[in-house]
């Protein structure tokens, strides 16, 4: 099963507030996206947001320039059918994002909480820094969450690769500078506890988008 079938499957099959992801509100992203932001018209791209209460927030915090990209268009279409009328205000791309043709230094905020985690293949991490460089505008900034290193090895039936902050800035390499870090621990909806590492790294530092990220 390839992953775009897989995801589908996955989203079919389980209701949001029962997904492992799930959280009513993404307090730790939203701390980072308004650090990062120079205000509401800042442009957002949400990696992974299918399903996910972050456009909501942002939404009602007051940001006009929003994006969800995510591999499931069954995500998307439960996400769009939950937002109802405020779901025209939002910019919906069902792709693959290492696969993804994105515009060009369109976004100032590129965030990602739990998608980066699942590309085992360096490939699929090179082809996914290749895209962030060439989407975020000079000085945006990347916010990326992912398992920490003693967080689950594997997650909704998929094995991931763990990190810390500074193996996330490894294998996003020179183009981005390391500005912050925070921990978190999310509790499932079933009870678990997942250790979270966020990260906040400015970039792309250089126009060059031919350097491939360091190995972890």
């Amino acid at each position: 099963m390839d992953l775009k079938t897989h995801w589908e499957a996955l989203h079919s099959a389980i209701a949001p507030h029962a997904a492992g992801w799930y959280r009513p509100h993404l307090e730790t992203s939203l701390v980072l996206i308004e650090r990062a932001s120079a205000g509401p018209s800042a442009s957002i791209i949400d990696v992974g947001g299918g399903q996910s209460t972050l456009a909501c927030d942002l939404l009602e915090r007051g940001y006009q320039n929003l994006t969800i990209l995510d591999i499931s268009a069954t995500a998307l279409e439960k996400e769009r059918r939950r937002l109802s009328e405020t779901a025209d205000r939002i910019r919906w791309i069902a792709a693959d994002v290492t696969l993804a043709e994105l515009p060009a230094h369109a976004y100032d905020i590129w965030h990602d909480r739990a998608v980066f985690h699942f590309l085992t293949a360096e490939a699929q991490r090179s082809a996914y820094v290749q895209h962030a460089i060439r989407s975020i505008r000079p000085g945006g900034h990347l916010i990326l969450a992912t398992f920490a290193s003693n967080g689950p090895a594997r997650c909704s039936g998929l094995e991931v690769t763990r990190y810390t902050p500074e193996s996330l800035a490894r294998q996003l390499g020179e183009h981005f500078r390391l500005v912050e870090s925070m921990e978190e621990l999310h509790h499932t909806p079933a009870g678990g506890v997942q250790p979270f590492v966020y990260g906040r790294f400015q970039g792309p530092l250089s126009s060059r988008l031919n350097t491939s990220p360091s190995p972890q």
